[in-house]
């Protein structure tokens, strides 16, 4: 916008908003073009399989017209509207043509001066246009994303979905249907209890449902039993709402052995991930359940050879795999679950279950491990770092590389937590089990092989304790 207050006329880039559904990237287009003093358009692309959608049917056909593009340019009456792009991801292909290569044209600053039209067949200018693309996710071809610029919108924290719904949508609704100020009123904890037990969601929509829900039965009331002031709280939303939808997640209260709290990354937001370790006499068998995905899987396996290898140091038996079976399960079996950021909390969960030390119950854990013990970055960090907050979490740990991350995190969030970067999966250990293992006698002083040449640093060699 500043650079367009300076130059008559900018090339602008073309910005795609990616982000889950109901957290205002349409909302968004529109207070952008109310900024710029631009007319809005709105095309929706989802369903579009046709490529004469876009650049026309040619004038030897019966019933040709022209693109939608220009149609909607027709329509608003101006050469520079803001021309929102809705839903670029859910686009299809088939025998017509591909509507994704087709718009390759229009987006590309360089090219969509003279943008031709099969219907009018002649060059139309739309670089005065100012394109914006809303996606839910990255699934959009090569090509299209490379012209342009992507704005990731993640999900709402609990603190945002509270004043959202306190400033805007409890007044929109009470006006919806037909309540004056004053008649309804909403606790803070009210709201705050609707987001927990009765929505799942990234963005606000099922919020705002849940609210008109309450809305309606305050007027039924009005009506009935001529109540004519109705304060909803917490205590009062089982009347309004119903029974509890969705389990909030907290943390164990007491320290387990072989149960380990990890945090996940969801399209909904982050979530405490239960992780439970037992050890049966067997074969040596690696037992893991609860619908996981194959890099999870792999990351199980990665975790218990780094268990295996560091046996001595740790005060396990190195034959333990021999006589006894290992089952790694992950709670709520019907939701599949993936990824490698859970690799230092199935490693502890491991060491837990074979040393029989319990895990504190007020730690929580993200990172990929690797088979050194080296503990890698991981995605998702504030959405983790909020679960845990939520979830009565005392301490966190991280790994080292995303401390650069801490920058987006709330400040109320990192006072209330302690959150501890590692590098090596032995920091962890110490942070998470309740007292460290004992050595076996004949355990080697060092894991890492002394080299002549090495430089003895301590930050880089592993301590074993």
């Amino acid at each position: 916008l500043a650079v367009q207050k300076r130059v008559k006329k900018l090339k602008g880039p073309v910005l795609c908003l990616v982000g889950p559904p109901g957290v205002g990237k349409t909302s968004l287009a529109e207070s952008i073009a109310t900024a710029t003093n631009r007319k809005f358009v709105r095309m929706a692309l989802g369903g579009v399989r046709d490529e004469a959608e876009i650049r026309g049917h040619r004038r030897t056909y019966i019933g040709s017209m022209p693109g939608r593009l220009i149609q909607k340019m027709t329509k608003v009456g101006v050469r520079n509207p803001l021309f929102l792009l809705d839903e670029i991801d859910k686009m299809g292909q088939d025998m017509r043509g591909d509507p994704a290569s087709a718009l390759l044209e229009v987006l590309d600053p360089e090219q969509n001066h003279n943008f031709n039209d099969h219907y009018l067949e002649v060059d139309y200018d739309l670089s005065d246009v100012m394109f914006l693309c809303t996606a839910n996710s990255m699934n959009i071809p090569g090509p299209l994303l490379d012209r342009m610029e992507v704005i990731r919108l993640p999900g709402y924290t609990e603190d945002e979905k509270v004043n959202i719904a306190i400033k805007y949508l409890a007044p929109k609704q009470t006006q919806a249907n037909g309540l004056k100020k004053g008649e309804l009123e909403f606790d803070e904890a009210a709201i705050r209890d609707i987001i927990r037990y009765y929505t799942r969601e990234a963005g606000v929509r099922s919020l705002e449902r849940q609210i008109a829900k309450v809305c309606r039965k305050a007027v039924k009331e009005h009506v009935r039993e001529k109540r004519f002031q109705v304060r909803v709280t917490a205590e009062s939303l089982e009347h309004f709402l119903g029974v509890r939808k969705h389990r909030y997640g907290l943390a164990e209260q007491q320290d387990q052995i072989g149960q380990v709290t990890g945090l996940a990354w969801t399209q909904v937001g982050g979530e405490l991930l239960t992780i439970e370790t037992a050890v049966v006499p067997g074969k040596g068998v690696l037992i893991k359940t609860g619908s996981l995905g194959d890099v999870m899987a792999e990351s199980m396996t990665a975790a218990m050879t780094v268990v295996r290898s560091r046996a001595k140091s740790l005060g396990i038996p190195a034959d333990f795999n021999e006589k006894r079976d290992v089952h790694i399960h992950m709670p709520e079996g019907a939701t599949p679950k993936d990824g490698p950021s859970a690799g230092i909390g199935l490693c502890t969960a491991l060491v837990s279950a074979l040393t029989q030390i319990p895990v504190r119950a007020d730690v929580a854990m993200t990172g990929e491990i690797t088979l050194r013990g080296q503990v890698l970055a991981i995605g998702g960090l504030k959405e983790k770092l909020l679960a845990a907050h939520r979830g009565g979490i005392k301490t966190v740990i991280i790994p080292e590389e995303n401390v650069r991350d801490l920058k987006e995190i709330p400040e109320n969030i990192k006072q209330d937590l302690q959150i501890k970067p590692v590098k090596w999966i032995d920091e962890v250990l110490q942070i998470a089990l309740q007292y460290a293992p004992e050595p076996l006698p004949d355990a080697a002083p060092e894991m890492v092989a002394t080299d002549d040449k090495r430089e003895t640093d301590s930050k880089e060699r592993i301590s074993t304790h």
